[in-house]
């Protein structure tokens, strides 16, 4: 459970952490519609996704955000990885190039294409996940909860209960790194007395994770309702007016790292646009003068 990261924020004084939330939220979104703008030239795809990772690689190092940390946080999704290997490898695809077989299982081909896919689809999830983590390294749960609350304000006019929503994901978020601590320590408790979490059992299995499951859950509604007493005895009333103690606000620093993102995600978008337009968008080719091997 160390592996986990969302949700643990790293006080750190660097150019990231200095960002305005709402900064890093909308560069945040920019980046991840990048990621999903898949262009069919497979070289052209893995070149601009090569240069976002290592765009976020930089980010993470001047974040002072741990590269073990990041692979730690990817350890606990190896099934995920190896069923997406699975699927794309090993399942038939009639839209496969015949001409790209790599080798053959029997009378099975395994073609060039379900490596790039599969291989694709990881990339895809290791860059989300990058920039899970840079946002949730970099920003405080509170100054999150205030940018989301900003970007709600226009649905103030149809009534919408904002406040309240940005409250119930502050809180969401707060918990995280809180349940992920109490699961360590019912781990270690259980194993104390005996339970195995190690074993290939499936019966076993099953019994040592409800051992684990079931005082979680009762810790988690226990602090829950120390939470909500909390609250109501300090007079919190989620329809009362609303008073800032620190004011969010955009500095030039914001704004030079929105043209950054904002340019990555154009360049990307642009290529994209070409694509639907009919022209032959190939980085290699217009590089090198050369096409690629597949």
């Amino acid at each position: 459970m160390n592996n986990l990261t969302f949700g643990r924020y790293s006080p750190y004084d660097t150019f990231v952490h200095r960002l305005d939330p709402r900064t890093k939220i909308l560069m945040m979104i920019l980046l991840m519609v990048a990621i999903f703008l898949q262009i069919p030239t497979w070289s052209t795809t893995l070149i601009l996704s090569g240069l976002v990772l290592l765009f976020l690689v930089i980010v993470m190092i001047t974040s002072k955000i741990k590269i073990k940390d990041f692979f730690k946080s990817l350890s606990a999704m190896w099934i995920m990885i190896i069923l997406l290997i699975i699927v794309y490898v090993f399942i038939p695809n009639p839209n496969y190039n015949p001409a790209h077989i790599v080798f053959k299982i029997g009378t099975y081909g395994v073609n060039y294409d379900a490596f790039y896919q599969g291989g694709y689809i990881i990339l895809r999830l290791v860059l989300m996940v990058m920039l899970t983590m840079i946002l949730t390294s970099t920003t405080k749960p509170m100054d999150l909860t205030y940018a989301l609350e900003w970007y709600m304000t226009p649905l103030k006019l149809v009534k919408f209960p904002i406040h309240i929503v940005a409250m119930t994901l502050s809180i969401a978020l707060r918990f995280i790194p809180t349940l992920l601590d109490e699961t360590n320590r019912i781990i270690k408790a259980q194993a104390s007395r005996g339970v195995d979490y190690n074993t290939m059992n499936p019966i076993k299995k099953i019994g040592s994770l409800l051992s684990l499951i079931i005082p979680l859950f009762v810790s988690a509604i226990n602090r829950s309702e120390e939470l909500s007493n909390a609250m109501e005895a300090r007079g919190y009333d989620p329809y009362g007016k609303r008073t800032r103690y620190r004011k969010l606000s955009f500095r030039w620093i914001d704004l030079i790292a929105f043209i950054v993102v904002l340019a990555i995600f154009g360049g990307i978008l642009t290529l994209r646009i070409m694509v639907a337009c009919g022209y032959n968008v190939d980085l290699i080719y217009w590089i090198f003068g050369a096409k690629p091997l597949f």
